[in-house]
């Protein structure tokens, strides 16, 4: 559950854009592609914040911008206070420690020839004031038994576990370095159903016990709505609707939004029945090349000609109560529709 105070992460305006370049032996920039175009939001400790949207919407370069995997083109990322985007050196060390990150895929994620001890332990490697050599192996295992993992296995290779096993070890692997903030960035995507609860639990029990505070990137709406305390709508590098989950899930103000929820299984076959489903025509336009003024209105039934000459602003609109960026937002339950 979220928290009061100060947030623990503040993005202000976050930008950015990959060239373009044309050329062999002279290069020139021709353009760009604008991965994350104006990005804004805090985070406050104990709180999930769930960032969905399309594959392309600039979901995973916006953890690697918080990750300080890559550099923003213009815009702050502030950690607890401190400025991730523009840090350096030990700066930059010091700051990162704060915050780490749960990759995708449990498969590619660790190294084969490391076992878990190593790879759950080489955190310490890099900030050695968090462990002494004499207590390393001690504290490896004592994560690998938060995570649910026997303390035991300390000495086995990643191919000797499970997908969901080894997500665990991931995780682990976050936790090392005792951080407020922990990127996941679709953690769950490549495991079974069964075995994504599971890990979605745990994540839960860990924010409970250690106080954290998540960014969870995924494209399952169900599993982004179970663990949110706030979600936020990507489209085209913008954040196009973000509120609490039940004004996201239950109260869509943006037809994106709207079209996404209406593409979310339903188990009751009634339901299916009677639900509204929503099908957008074409395919997302190229971030090289967005549309003038809103991103979506390419695809979008509402557009008129203002979407066209002006952006919207990301606010609340008159009968809403969360932020949208849409000229014209309003309310409308596509998940219950009778």
């Amino acid at each position: 559950m979220a928290s009061n105070g100060e947030p623990i992460l503040q993005v202000r305006d976050l930008v950015k854009h990959f060239p373009l370049n044309q050329g062999i032996v002279v290069k020139r920039q021709i353009g760009a592609i604008k991965a994350v175009d104006g990005v804004s939001f805090d985070l406050h400790r104990g709180e999930t914040l769930g960032i969905v949207g399309e594959s392309g919407c600039g979901k995973s370069t916006l953890a690697k911008l918080l990750m300080a995997l890559e550099t923003p083109t213009s815009g702050s990322v502030r950690v607890a206070g401190n400025d991730l985007a523009h840090a350096k050196g030990a700066e930059l060390k010091r700051i990162r420690r704060n915050i780490q990150m749960v990759m995708q895929d449990p498969y590619t994620s660790l190294n084969p020839r490391m076992t878990v001890g190593d790879i759950v332990g080489e955190p310490f490697e890099i900030h050695s004031e968090v462990a002494p050599k004499g207590d390393r192996r001690k504290k490896v295992q004592d994560l690998l038994e938060v995570v649910g993992l026997n303390p035991d296995h300390i000495n086995r290779y990643p191919h000797q576990f499970s997908g969901g096993q080894r997500q665990r070890i991931g995780i682990a692997r976050g936790l090392a370095l005792q951080p407020e903030i922990i990127v996941c960035d679709e953690p769950v995507s490549a495991l079974d159903v069964s075995i994504q609860a599971q890990v979605i639990n745990l994540l839960e029990r860990l924010q409970n016990e250690f106080d954290l505070a998540y960014i969870f990137i995924a494209h399952d709406l169900s599993v982004v709505r179970h663990i949110s305390d706030r979600v936020a709508v990507m489209y085209l590098g913008k954040i196009v609707e973000i509120g609490k989950d039940t004004q996201i899930y239950d109260r869509p103000t943006h037809p994106y939004t709207q079209a996404l929820l209406s593409a979310v299984p339903v188990p009751d076959p009634e339901g299916r029945e009677n639900r509204e489903r929503i099908i957008l025509q074409g395919d997302p336009p190229s971030p090289a090349n967005p549309p003038s003024g809103c991103r979506f209105r390419t695809r979008c039934w509402k557009a008129q000609e203002i979407c066209a000459e002006e952006e919207p602003l990301l606010q609340i609109r008159p009968g809403a109560d969360h932020p949208s960026a849409c000229h014209f937002a309003e309310v409308h339950d596509v998940v219950h529709a009778s």
